[in-house]
């Protein structure tokens, strides 16, 4: 029979047992009992992750790595482009399994930042334009922010079990905060001068006003936090492949249960240029138009390019048409 113990007042905690750890076994039959419920939302991100997967490793890695890098020239200029392309090359030399690994990491962050981009966007452009929202939404976001990932570990797992799809919600869970706090900053930071000027003056809608005013005047900073989730996702790849997550950073928790230092050091190098690789052009995508010479996105670049050829060819092959009634 376990003794009564005495209040003590001046530690008052030790006799004070509000029995948290047995109310959580609650938590977990619940959700073993309503496992069923998530299959559908579990089927969904998985057929999102697979065909992503797929699409990304059917592709040649050279074909891959000239996409890429031309994609880094259109969205943040020559310099980066070649930045991108040097690490890619050296993503596949650094062992023959690394590209592949490396692919199957893309596409598990591909898939938590569209899905963080879907939820966060909305929430973001909600609390811009609500203090009540954003005053309810603030305690969640800081909660999400400083809780370990461990912690969240254990609930995602009993409901979806162990993969790749609880690796991509253990990462929108973590990554899902910058881009809304970022999005409400830049809804916020719009000058209402500004809007009055350019929107309600001539008669617009509140939804014109904030597709065509407001939200084109956020993009950098919207942008900035689109980085923040790309860069946080990235560094949940080591953490989720202790969910049987798989790519690069299951390359680095096996290296360390074997203490094989090359393998950490492959998979550890691998996972830092794809940061810089994603984190170069999505800087590169936040420029402003000064930055780019006061020109539209799609006037420089390959795109650029490609329009130029297209429209200098419409006029030669118009003037090489022959003429009705005219001499062959």
């Amino acid at each position: 029979m376990a003794e009564d113990k005495t209040f003590d007042w001046l530690n008052p905690f030790a006799s004070i047992d509000l029995n948290i750890d047995g109310r959580a076994d609650g938590i977990k039959q619940w959700a073993i009992a309503n496992r069923e419920t998530i299959q559908p939302i579990k089927a969904f991100f998985d057929g999102m992750i697979t065909r992503i997967e797929g699409t990304l490793q059917a592709i040649p890695p050279v074909i891959m790595l000239i996409v890429v890098v031309l994609i880094a020239r259109q969205a943040a200029g020559r310099r980066v482009a070649i930045i991108v392309a040097t690490c890619l090359v050296a993503l596949g030399l650094l062992d023959p399994a690394a590209w592949s690994l490396a692919m199957t990491t893309l596409a598990i962050v591909i898939s938590a930042v569209i899905l963080c981009v879907v939820i966060g966007l909305p929430l973001g452009i909600i609390a811009g334009k609500s203090d009540r929202f954003e005053a309810a939404l603030r305690p969640v976001l800081d909660t999400m922010q400083t809780i370990p990932a461990f912690v969240y570990l254990v609930p995602v797992v009993m409901l979806v079990g162990i993969g790749n799809v609880s690796g991509v919600i253990v990462t929108i869970v973590f990554a899902l905060p910058p881009l809304v706090r970022l999005t409400s900053l830049g809804i916020r930071g719009v000058n209402p001068s500004v809007v009055e000027a350019a929107a309600r003056a001539f008669g617009a809608t509140p939804n014109q006003i904030m597709f065509k005013v407001e939200l084109p005047l956020a993009t950098p900073t919207i942008l900035a936090g689109l980085n923040q989730t790309i860069m946080l996702s990235l560094s949940m790849v080591v953490i989720a492949s202790m969910i049987s997550v798989k790519g690069l950073g299951n390359e680095v928790l096996r290296a360390m249960g074997r203490l094989d230092a090359g393998k950490a050091i492959v998979g550890g190098l691998g996972i830092v240029i794809l940061a810089v690789v994603l984190d170069r052009i999505t800087q590169g995508l936040g420029r402003s138009g000064r930055e780019r010479g006061h020109r539209h996105w799609w006037q420089a670049g390959p795109v650029g390019l490609a329009v130029r050829l297209i429209a200098r060819r419409g006029p030669q092959s118009s003037h090489s048409e022959p003429q009705p009634g005219g001499t062959r």
